[in-house]
This record gives structure tokens, sequence and C-alpha cells, in this order.
């Protein structure tokens, strides 16, 4: 099991203790396979963006090593187009089990990546992952659209490989962190990328005055705050936008419901608007949230997916690392943990360049 002595900073009153936090980061590295895959749970799937999540929150912990192996494994799958198929059966040695190739979950490697390399200063180790990086921003931007949203992913090649044009504001979203990162990464690096610059400003004004472009999907809570959590809308306008939606989404004393009508709240979506929360700099909201939320965690530490509050009724029964990786992640970034607020602030990260027209 983890030291306590290594979760000391992972301490939130009413949400973690020192010993609780360590139980939550050995009950990831008991789901980590040895060649660094991290699936939802042991016998589930794996997908790139919540592998990455979980590494995340390994790095977060401490656990250096056991994050580093995570994207040793995407390294060694990584796509020659530079993507990731969606899911990997753990079941059947890892092998792709959906071979759709979704933007937002390739790009995400960029942000692990720069809080990996912030965690640990280790050169060598983003001198290794550039090219996979490079290569996967570039397959991402192949499917951004002349409005600056980016198609949701490419078919497999089984069923003719073509690209899905509409695009997910909650995917974009992501991926405007993501690319942010990736310019970060580049410019540690010193090699410039003025194409990946107008990509990430376009994206950006997509996302704040063009909600016509993405697919509508306002029922999901991600689409509400996910803009708010990657510093893509800031200040009143976020202000606007959380309050707008507050009581439709949030259930008081039990977490944030994942869809609008559903009595379904989820760990991971609490955990994020919690995230979203403290990048406004409303950490008293972002407490209470979390706290909200501590009736998902299982005995051996690790959290339930989400509680049907009209059944009383836990489901689906699975507890998954991603879940846990958001609560990491929230609590790190709520204690100051400078990697975990410098990748979600956004203070620090490239901004790229405004588009030259407004329309």
């Amino acid at each position: 099991m983890t030291s306590p002595g290594r979760t000391d900073h992972l301490v939130l009153p009413g949400v973690l203790t020192a010993d609780e936090a360590a139980e939550t980061v050995s009950g990831i590295l008991a789901v980590q396979r040895e060649n660094g895959a991290i699936p939802w749970f042991r016998g589930h799937h794996l997908d790139p963006w919540d592998h990455t999540e979980a590494a995340m929150a390994l790095d977060a912990a401490g656990e250096h090593e056991a994050a580093a192996r995570a994207y040793q494994w995407l390294v060694e799958n990584q796509n020659e187009d530079g993507s990731w198929y969606a899911a990997y059966d753990d079941n059947d040695g890892l092998r792709p089990s959906d071979r759709g190739r979704e933007s937002n979950f390739s790009a995400y490697i960029a942000v692990g990546v720069w809080h990996h390399y912030l965690a640990t200063g280790d050169d060598a180790f983003i001198d290794r992952m550039w090219p996979t990086v490079f290569a996967a921003t570039e397959f991402v931007l192949a499917l951004q659209q002349s409005g600056g949203q980016i198609g949701w992913k490419r078919e497999s090649v089984e069923d003719g490989g073509a690209p899905v044009n509409d695009a997910l504001l909650t995917g974009s979203s992501s991926i405007h962190q993501a690319l942010r990162c990736a310019l970060a990464v580049a410019e540690q690096r010193e090699e410039p990328q003025p194409d990946w610059e107008l990509a990430v400003g376009a994206l950006r004004h997509a996302i704040q005055r063009h909600p016509e472009r993405f697919l509508d999907k306002s029922r999901y809570s991600m689409d509400w705050y996910y803009p708010i959590l990657v510093s893509a809308v800031t200040g009143p306008e976020a202000k606007t936008r959380l309050e707008a939606e507050w009581d439709r989404f949030v259930v008081p004393g039990l977490g944030v419901r994942c869809i609008d009508p559903n009595p379904w709240v989820t760990g991971g979506e609490s955990c994020e608007l919690a995230l979203a929360l403290w990048v406004m700099g409303e950490s008293d909201r972002a407490l209470e949230i979390l706290q909200s939320i501590q009736h998902l965690r299982a005995d051996n530490g690790m959290y339930w997916t989400g509680y049907v509050y009209e059944d009383d009724a836990v489901w689906p029964r699975e507890q998954t690392t991603w879940t846990a990786g958001s609560l990491l992640l929230a609590v790190a970034a709520l204690g100051g943990d400078e990697p975990t607020t410098a990748v979600f602030s956004g203070e620090r990260l490239p901004l790229g360049l405004a588009p030259d027209c407004c329309g």
C-alpha cells in the first residue's frame, strides 16, 4: 500500500485523510497492469482518455514510475496515424475492442505528458514523448473544421476510416486544454508550432461564440461545465454559465447529475465540476461538491461510478480508476499541488493565437 507520507498533500477536510488517500492510490495501482495499462477496472476495458487521467492522479500522488509506465503503454500502442483506438479489452490481452479513433481520446496524452514533466522535471521523458505527442496532435488537428471545432472521430478502418465531422462541445473543450499543453511541450523543446497556435485560437473562439457548431448535448452536465474547466470560458461569462444550470444539475448533498433528467449522480462529473469551480476561484463550493460524494467511497478506498438516488442504489456496480483519479486530481488542485494547478488553471499555458475575424 502507498505510504501515507506520500499523500500528506492530498488531505482535504471531509474528503480525504492521508491514509484514505493512500488507500485510493493503492487501489489504482492494483488495477494497473505490469505493462502500464490502466483499465477502468480489472476485466473491463481501457480507453486512452481515462487511462491518462488515472496516470495523472498517480503523478499527483508521487507515484511517478507507475505514471511513466502508463505513458509508455501509450507510446507502444499508438497507431501509425497518431491516434489510439477508443477501447481495449482487458479480458482479451488489451486488444482493441472498438477501433474507432476519437479525437479527444487521442489529444489528451499532451495533458498527461505536460503534467508528468511538471511533476518530475524529467527532460529525457519529454524528449521521448515528443514524437508521440506530435503525431497525436497532428491526427487531432486533421479533424478540425473550418469553424474551429474538432470533428468527433475517424471511423475504424474496417468501416472505411471516414472522418466524423460532427463536433462535441465536451470533446472539443478537452482538446482545447490538450492543445495548450501540446504547445507547452513544444515550447519546452524549442520547436515552435504556429499552426497549433492558430488552431487553439480558432477552437476557443468556436467554444465561446458558436454553440451551433456543436451537436446539442445540453442535457449532459459535461457540456455545461467543461468549457469552464478548461479555461475556454472565463470571468463573468463563466459565472453566468455556471449559475444558469446549477439547479438543473447539482443535487444538494449527493453530487452532480450526469444527464438531465435522470436521477443519477456520478463521481466523475462531480469531481470535474469541483475542478471547474476551483478554476473559477470558488474553492468553498468545490469543497462542498467533493464532500457531497463521500457516499460513493467504497470500503476499499475506491469510488463507485454513480448512485441512483430515487432507488437508493449504487449503479453501475463498478469502481472505476478514472472516478478515483478525478477525485485525487480535484483534491490535488484544491490543495495547491503545483503541477496539477498549472495544468488546470491554464494561467501558464500558451493561449495560441486569436482568429483574424470574429465570424
